[in-house]
């Protein structure tokens, strides 16, 4: 008899979590072996259990299920992380994708698509909800349109803030001319190095030169 395919469910909701459970264990091929209640135990678990697939929510307390997922994949875990959420919206989708996420069922489809989207990550396929895949089309066609695709998915105002941040402005200084908080300044320099997955200015200004944002010093 083949092995069942183990399974961790990461939600906050402990009603959710009781009835994935249930469900899941009544197909004959599966079995949860542990459950998170915020993204740090879904790591934990990834990490103790070793589960073949992680049943992943977005939004929970501590740590979310993007920033769990993108943990998961930096330690090297064989772990396939599935995302189950209420949020179809696009800018949803791309980073649970660039995080390393194996696929991307939502919640209101769970009964219908789960079980499938299961098996096919565990085969190490990917699988996306049906409307899923027209979304990806629609957002590289938007960049390829916008230019984005060189710059790696950045915005315009994105790449206006990685310029000025190269360049050593402040973040208050750059709020001073772009119109905007300097919180804002802030947040869209995190989403940037979230996108870019860089962590510290060096590379920013590394990355911006790379990409023709900036002059390099002449001697």
């Amino acid at each position: 008899m083949a092995e069942k395919i183990r399974i961790v469910v990461a939600d906050d909701h402990a009603v959710l979590r009781a009835g994935l459970r249930a469900l899941l264990n009544a197909e004959p091929d599966m079995e949860v072996v542990g459950e998170a209640a915020n993204g740090r135990e879904a790591v934990e678990r990834a990490e103790q259990l070793r589960p073949d697939v992680i049943v992943m929510d977005l939004s929970m307390p501590l740590m979310g299920g993007l920033d769990a997922t993108k943990q998961i994949k930096e330690k090297g875990l064989p772990t396939r992380v599935l995302v189950l959420t209420v949020h179809a919206e696009q800018q949803y989708l791309l980073p649970v994708l660039q995080a390393g996420g194996a696929g991307y069922v939502l919640k209101q489809a769970a009964d219908t698509e789960l079980i499938q989207a299961i098996r096919t990550v565990h085969r190490g396929e990917a699988f996306l909800y049906p409307a899923a895949a027209n979304l990806l089309i629609e957002d590289y066609r938007r960049r390829v349109t916008r230019g984005e695709d060189e710059f790696d998915g950045l915005s315009e105002r994105e790449r206006e803030v990685l310029k000025l941040t190269a360049e050593g402005f402040s973040s208050q200084e750059i709020a001073d001319k772009l119109i905007i908080s300097a919180k804002t300044v802030d947040t869209y320099r995190q989403r940037i190095m979230d996108k870019l997955d860089i962590h510290h200015r060096s590379e920013l200004i590394r990355y911006a030169l790379r990409k023709g944002l900036l002059t390099a010093p002449s001697d």
